[in-house]
């Protein structure tokens, strides 16, 4: 699962494998030539819209053998191969309407000064970012800021074809949200990505599911990896497999995967890399779960990754998985700091507020690690997450553990990016402001860190009651992130994480992160919605309902008081104990309807406080904001790892380069990795 916390980092600045040998007894093959840090690197890239394009650089790079080097190219070139992939998942057009807007981009010899080339740019580098026409977060349509009749001017002189309903659909009201999330709403019909037919309904979906028949002890993720269409009015799933859909960039993901395989650490990465080779070839979801426990159990070297259709937060039914890649290395100085979770989780488990018949008496084999990321791909770029849990497989997580990592160097590229004046806008007071300057770092990096290690492996599920994709349905992403903010925001305000050496003061590291909470929950992210506009994004909600329970729950008591001062409207928070005690029992009533599958208090709880907004704070908000430049939303370009070779064509070494602009990037990438043919 993803963390995502960085969707307030407007707000604060910044929210937030052992060696197999020891590096002194390797061998001493040539070390790549890099430029993969420096001090005076220049973070921003470019800014347009309601985005901000950012670099990262790969620190350790030079540290790394060549065999090692080698296995992090093969794998990042394995992720981008699969790039088309999470276009096409994303709404059934968008390989079509990119490759029009890209051939006008790159052929047009018309007039660029006026406004509405200008505006065509704009629209372009947005779905470059988004990974097609919807929003990448609120999930809604993007409409042009220029009119059909001068795409269609752009469209002849420059000799394009995009007709119909590909053509249509940029300016009228059909497909108008990705994910469709309304109660009221069929949310497979009416959500616009491609998991699905255009005629399958939510109940096609339910009785097609419903009827599979699963291990009760060992279930597979049903669906995951398949489109579900109907064919002469029968349900038939189409597999994301070689020689199946998307067979065509799949094999090119296989023909790399096979490279990184050959240059892997050891034995155990060797058999995970082999797993999912076969899984890519077979698409058998028996064979994704062996994968997935020969991954998690992968845990030496300093290499790692993540492959694979995996996410389902795309997926109204929270079935179908969304492709991913990310390469990563070890940050073995801040892996070690954080370790120290991991063997705490026990201890966190056992003290927490839950109740007892819904606490683990084993949770097993937490791995947390910081790490380095080398490159991404999919749904993972250009809007990445800093942190993930996985596998997603509830049973997996249960018998053989999980890998959470705190992706270090995106972390660090966000707060070298950062600037606070919206935290002096909508913090309430000095002191606020100053709590978050000093500790807001290390609390939003504790928060992740507690989401992912401890959060999501907490709790277990009445024997019996089915997983909450079956039982909560639609609600069962946002319930999920809101339990392990929750699990987080309990222990940040706890003196353990001072013992455990994690913090100088646990008292105002905590102070910082309830603060910051809050204030994002109540405030912060309202500047990512357009006036009018219901809550749609798990994540969001879950901030939401989280922050808007917990003012109501103290309201009588004082523990949050909402101040108007000047016209402009602040959270105070008053008693931060009693908001811990608020959390506490939010986190065991969020627990207690995960595990009995209580699906009317999941729909009651989001619903009543985590979808509507105030109308009148939101317009005030949205005021306050336009003095600030800052874009609330931000994403990266990647470095590019060149290979350097010798007259017989082997790899010598590596270079390090960045890309010059975000368009460079995304038309290279078009060229380079464009395995897929329009229609799918």
């Amino acid at each position: 699962m993803k963390n995502t916390f960085i969707l307030a980092a407007f707000l604060s600045g910044l929210l937030f494998f052992s060696c197999a040998e020891e590096k002194n007894k390797k061998s001493t093959p040539e070390v790549a030539e890099t430029t993969s840090q420096t001090d005076d690197f220049d973070y921003q890239v470019d800014q347009f819209a309601d985005i901000r394009i950012l670099r990262y650089q790969i620190p350790g790079w030079e540290d790394l053998s060549l065999k090692e080097q080698k296995l992090v190219y093969y794998l990042t070139q394995a992720g981008l191969e699969g790039r088309d992939i999470i276009w096409d998942q994303n709404y059934r057009h968008n390989l079509k309407i990119r490759e029009a807007l890209e051939n006008i981009y790159t052929t047009y010899e018309g007039d660029k000064a006026t406004d509405d080339w200008k505006n065509f740019e704009t629209y372009l580098k947005r779905v470059w970012f988004s990974g097609g026409i919807h929003h990448h977060y609120s999930t809604a349509k993007m409409k042009p800021d220029f009119s059909k009749e001068y795409l269609q001017t752009l469209l002849d002189e420059t000799n394009t074809q995009l007709t119909g309903e590909a053509f249509e659909v940029l300016f009228n009201d059909k497909d108008s949200k990705k994910v469709n999330l309304s109660k009221d709403a069929d949310i497979v019909k009416e959500s616009a990505v491609n998991f699905y037919g255009p005629n399958v309904t939510t109940a096609d979906v339910e009785n097609f599911y419903g009827n599979v028949k699963v291990d009760d002890n060992e279930p597979i993720e049903v669906g995951l990896n398949t489109k579900l269409v109907k064919e002469n009015g029968k349900l038939v799933e189409k597999t994301w497999k070689s020689g199946g859909m998307y067979g065509s960039a799949i094999d090119k993901i296989v023909e790399w995967l096979e490279k990184a395989k050959g240059v892997a650490e050891n034995p155990q990465q060797e058999k995970a890399l082999s797993l999912l080779i076969e899984y890519y070839k077979t698409g058998s979801l028996d064979t994704w779960d062996d994968y997935a426990v020969a991954w998690v159990e992968s845990t030496e070297g300093d290499i790692d990754w993540i492959n694979g259709f995996i996410e389902v937060y795309n997926d109204p039914k929270g079935y179908k998985g969304s492709y991913e890649s990310i390469v990563q290395i070890k940050d073995f100085d801040m892996s070690k700091k954080m370790a120290v979770l991991s063997e705490e989780a026990q201890w966190f488990e056992d003290n927490s507020p839950l109740m007892e018949e819904h606490k683990k008496d084993s949770v097993k084999g937490v791995s947390y690690k910081t790490v380095i990321v080398a490159g991404e791909a999919g749904d993972a770029s250009p809007s990445t997450p800093i942190g993930v849990n996985l596998p997603n497989n509830n049973w997996i997580r249960q018998a053989h553990g999980s890998k959470s990592v705190s992706l270090g160097n995106i972390i660090n590229a966000y707060n070298n990016a950062g600037g606070s004046g919206r935290l002096h806008e909508f913090a309430h007071d000095e002191e606020e402001v100053e709590l978050e300057e000093e500790y807001g770092k290390n609390a939003d990096k504790l928060h992740t860190a507690l989401h992912e290690v401890v959060g999501h492996a907490s709790g277990q599920i009445n024997e019996g009651v089915g997983t909450p994709k079956e039982t909560l349905k639609s609600y069962k992403s946002t319930i999920e992130e809101g339990r392990a903010d929750l699990f987080g925001l309990y222990y940040l305000m706890d003196p353990k994480i001072e013992e455990l050496g994690l913090t100088d003061n646990w008292e105002k590291t905590g102070k910082a992160a309830y603060d910051g909470y809050i204030r994002n929950g109540l405030i912060g992210q309202l500047v990512r919605l357009e006036l009018g506009d219901d809550v749609e994004e798990a994540h969001m909600r879950n901030r939401q309902w989280v922050s808007a329970w917990a003012f109501e729950k103290g309201k009588d008591e004082g523990v949050i008081e909402k101040v108007t001062r000047d016209g402009k409207t602040y959270y105070d928070i008053k008693d931060y104990q009693k908001l811990r005690e608020i959390f506490g029992e939010l986190l065991r009533e969020t627990q207690r309807i995960t595990s009995e599958g209580d699906y009317e208090a999941a729909k009651a709880l989001v619903e009543d406080y985590g979808v509507k907004v105030d109308q009148e704070l939101h317009k005030e908000v949205l005021e306050r904001n336009k003095q600030f430049k800052s874009p609330p939303y931000s994403g990266f370009v990647n470095p590019v790892i060149v290979p350097k070779t010798n007259e017989e064509g082997a790899i010598e070494g590596f270079s390090i380069e960045q890309p010059a602009s975000f368009e460079e990037q995304m038309l290279q990438y078009s060229e380079q990795f464009g395995n897929l043919p329009v229609e799918n």
